[in-house]
């Protein structure tokens, strides 16, 4: 399967609690509820999409536990969303929780070594492996190579504090954007695959001035 992280983030690439005041405190963080005013009918379409395409869904726990605790409420059965976690294949990252304690439908726990329990997971037939949120497990799979693709939604909005899904120390690599979208309300969403080459290293150059004229060496 391919790998695919989903997160909402801001212009200063906070991801931490985008929809609610009280979703995730951690840390102390007060900022919570960001995503929200940019969450009008139809603002949040390109996710449906994003969601229709997955075969399973991956998890760290906390994020495990704040969907659980929300999605689990919504029996819309029109809610695309809502069908794909309530119904679907999902993995949850932990050392800790038991599988009662992690019951939520169709719900496997990681234990151990979990980039190999990830490797194990992506080498199995389907389409895709779906990382919703989860930061730590989300840059620890980039670290391990394991990201074929980021899928982002970025609100314009300044938060100011929190956790970065692009913090400092993280391995650099190289990304082609082949899908970007606009939305009413100036959030975009963009789909950025990893050019595999690249993983590791970015592109450099410089701009130098030959014969009076600005080039690219």
């Amino acid at each position: 399967m391919e790998l695919i992280v989903h997160a909402f983030i801001s212009l200063d690439g906070v991801m931490q609690g985008p929809a609610g005041a009280e979703e995730d405190s951690r840390n102390t963080f007060e900022r919570g509820g960001w995503l929200v005013p940019h969450s009008d009918a139809g603002q949040l379409s390109p996710v449906e999409g994003w969601m229709a395409k997955a075969d399973a869904i991956l998890l760290g726990r906390t994020t495990f536990e704040v969907m659980r605790r929300y999605w689990q409420q919504v029996t819309d059965p029109h809610n695309l969303v809502a069908t794909v976690l309530n119904r679907g294949r999902k993995y949850v990252v932990s050392n800790t929780l038991s599988d009662s304690d992690a019951a939520w439908g169709n719900t496997t726990v990681l234990r151990g070594d979990i980039i190999e329990q990830v490797r194990r997971v992506k080498e199995q037939p389907g389409g895709e492996l779906q990382v919703h949120g989860s930061w730590q497990l989300a840059r620890a799979l980039h670290d391990a190579g394991l990201v074929d693709t980021y899928r982002l939604l970025q609100v314009p909005v300044f938060v100011g504090e929190g956790k970065r899904l692009f913090a400092d120390g993280g391995i650099p690599a190289t990304y082609r954007i082949t899908e970007s979208q606009t939305l009413n309300k100036g959030a975009g969403a963009l789909s950025l695959v990893l050019r595999q080459a690249q993983f590791g290293t970015i592109g450099t150059g410089e701009f130098v001035v030959r014969e009076g004229q600005e080039a690219i060496a």
